[in-house]
């Protein structure tokens, strides 16, 4: 068996109690620093927190309030009563409405017609003439249709136009579909004025 001096025994305890020291020190270190890395990371994690709640509290705010400003202050007499998830009601609501916008329209176009008919002198091509009024005729397509009281006969002629080129271009293309006796009349104030040349 080996033998070692008492004097290298004793350095060598005095090694090992210095290794041991610098070994406490460094685990005390450690501690220190994952105490400092957790107490950060908790830090970290409410500001990220108090953050992320104050954005969704200002964009829920801030909708809410776009949301109120931007819808109308409904009248009394134009509320009507149904339930919000009623569907239905809202879709024959939405199908009036666009048949009353329809309706209008109809009525915008007749008023802006008769205006220009009773102005100026308009051109129409005359195709059919009647004793009776034969109203059957009329289609809700046709919008430039004419009715017009030549004694005894009830003239039927389509198109308004501001010039004779116009309305004889349209005789042609009629004729060319048939309407071999079609011609063109002008009018002013609904009363026919005179039969224009057939060109």
């Amino acid at each position: 068996m080996p033998f070692i001096e008492e004097s290298d025994l004793l350095e060598l305890h005095k090694d090992i109690d210095k290794a041991q020291i610098i070994n406490e020190r460094l685990l005390d270190q450690i501690k220190y620093k994952n105490k400092e890395l957790r107490r950060s990371r908790i830090q970290r994690n409410i500001l990220a927190t108090v953050t992320a709640l104050f954005l969704i509290g200002a964009l829920a705010i801030a909708s809410w309030t776009v949301g109120f400003t931007s819808r109308p202050i409904p009248k009394t007499h134009d509320m009507v009563n149904f339930s919000i998830d009623s569907l239905e009601v809202v879709k024959q609501r939405m199908d009036n409405l666009r048949q009353q916008n329809e309706e209008l329209s109809l009525v915008k176009e007749f008023y802006l017609a008769r205006q220009f008919l009773e102005k100026d002198i308009i051109y129409s091509v005359q195709i059919k003439a009647f004793v009776d009024k034969n109203m059957n005729l009329a289609s809700e397509s046709l919008s430039n249709t004419l009715f017009v009281k030549a004694n005894p006969f009830y003239a039927y002629s389509l198109g308004n136009f501001e010039t004779l080129e116009e309305a004889q271009k349209f005789r042609r293309e009629l004729v060319s579909m048939g309407f071999s006796d079609a011609f063109v009349a002008s009018y002013q104030d609904g009363k026919r004025l005179k039969i224009e040349d057939s060109q």
